[in-house]
């Protein structure tokens, strides 16, 4: 996702029981459930490694990978050996960074409508809610997928990169469709799509929905970066909350693949990978009682053995 998401209220309630998520997983009714969530991997080698590290001190306890991305490979080797990290896809319909491009798993000639001039997916979720054919997104998301589980993963959850799969209300339907047929939850933010009534009713019955999400937008000031996740943990609410960063070094790799695009680049991957690393960051978890969760136990909620 690339808008700043902080903890809007929540709109419906889809749980499947009477009962809310945080008591089908064993905990009060009132507990704050947290999945700390890191985006993009497999997008470079210094986001493989800054996630995996966060992941390894405690820093992140869930993820999401980019099948169609040149550093995929080594992320889904450290999964398939490292089992207990809560991974999950970040389906790709989106090349964002100026001169760093990828396309599509499937062939060109199968999804030709997702691809621009250059043979590269759009720079824009925006574009992709306008031009691309319903047929040929489901059949690049099931490949993805389906490389994915070719590589030895076990997918914990699907997400969007760049929200490209809540741009229309088919594309949602699609979205959720692929997760039910892999026996994959998918990430729905329920308060951020407040507003959004085409997608609210869209939403299919027995989807287990993420509360509350925060994420950081380019309108939080560098000073303040680490006060204002410390905020957004102070400011938990009750029920299943999901904090999503972007984890990198601030290194020449990331630089170039960031170049003049200081949103989400370099510099900003660093800030976060060191916020959630932070002692004042973990500290403040304990404090307020949160508890941590994984996907893996929602994928159990929704899709019991």
């Amino acid at each position: 996702m690339r808008k700043a998401l902080l903890l809007l209220p929540i709109a419906l309630c889809f749980s499947c029981t009477a009962q809310n998520t945080a008591e089908r997983l064993g905990y009060q009714k009132d507990a704050i459930l947290l999945i700390l969530h890191g985006d993009d991997l497999g997008v470079a080698h210094s986001e493989n490694l800054a996630s995996i590290d966060a992941y390894e001190n405690g820093g992140i306890n869930s993820a999401s990978i980019m099948v169609p991305c040149p550093w995929f490979p080594e992320i889904a080797e450290y999964g398939v050996k490292n089992p207990d990290f809560d991974l999950g896809l970040h389906l790709t319909l989106t090349s964002e960074w100026n001169t760093y491009k990828w396309d599509g798993v499937s062939s060109s000639s199968t999804i030709p409508s997702l691809l621009n001039k250059q043979k590269h997916f759009y720079a824009s979720s925006e574009d992709v809610g306008q031009k691309a054919n319903l047929a040929e997104v489901e059949i690049e998301i099931r490949a993805q997928v389906d490389r994915a589980i070719a590589f030895g993963l076990k997918p914990t959850h699907l997400d969007s990169h760049m929200g490209s799969l809540f741009q229309t209300p088919d594309l949602f339907k699609i979205y959720q469709k692929i997760g039910a047929d892999y026996k994959i939850p998918v990430f729905i933010p329920d308060g951020s799509l407040k507003g959004v009534q085409v997608l609210i009713d869209a939403i299919q019955p027995g989807q287990i929905v993420v509360d509350n999400l925060a994420m950081l937008g380019p309108e939080v000031s560098v000073d303040q970066w680490q006060n204002h996740y410390l905020d957004i943990i102070r400011n938990l609410k009750p029920g299943l909350n999901e904090i999503i960063v972007h984890l990198a070094y601030d290194n020449d790799e990331m630089q170039a693949i960031s170049i003049d695009h200081p949103d989400f680049g370099a510099a900003w991957r660093q800030r976060d990978y060191e916020v959630v690393l932070s002692q004042a960051f973990k500290n403040l978890i304990v404090e307020r009682d949160v508890k941590l969760v994984t996907w893996r136990q929602i994928q159990h909620l929704q899709y019991p053995d």
